[in-house]
């Protein structure tokens, strides 16, 4: 009889002093805007870590100053959006169309570009350090680099290796 009392408290010792994985994890989902219909919608400012936006349409959508690291953007339509000053960092921006876009002040450090379309965008401060790019991109970039990122203080041509 001893021992199933001693056994019993030992057990809820450990139920009450020990604790449950369930307890010390974040449960924080990141958001999802798959396949999502946010053509100008705006998200200046909002903190998206993480979120997805896989082949969406967010044609002259405003991401001015938002937090975008490690989000995921790959095969969207983003046309004329505004990503001035947005952190893209370890984001997914492959197969992204991004004609006439604002990237200027924008950081995308590691960042996976390749395959993104680049026609007539700002990309005046841009940081591109690191980042996955093939040598089209950046031989189509350097003819338009230009500033420093006032983030991050690297220079646009410097980001992107160019000569």
């Amino acid at each position: 009889m001893f021992w199933c009392k001693a056994l019993i408290l030992a057990l809820g010792i450990m139920v009450f002093c020990l604790p449950f994985p369930v307890w010390a994890v974040d449960w924080t989902h990141p958001l999802s805007f798959s396949n999502a219909e946010l053509s100008r919608h705006d998200f200046s400012g909002e903190s998206l870590q993480a979120a997805e936006f896989s082949n969406a349409n967010l044609e002259m959508t405003n991401f001015t100053g938002a937090d975008l690291r490690g989000a995921v953007l790959s095969a969207s339509v983003m046309t004329q959006a505004n990503l001035h000053r947005a952190d893209l960092t370890n984001a997914m921006v492959d197969q992204v169309n991004l004609t006439g876009a604002n990237l200027s002040d924008a950081v995308f450090k590691e960042a996976l570009l390749l395959r993104a379309i680049f026609n007539n965008v700002n990309i005046e401060g841009a940081d591109f350090t690191d980042a996955i790019l093939d040598k089209a991109q950046i031989k189509e970039l350097c003819t338009k680099a230009s500033g420093v990122n006032s983030q991050t203080g690297v220079e646009t041509r410097d980001s992107l290796g160019c000569s």
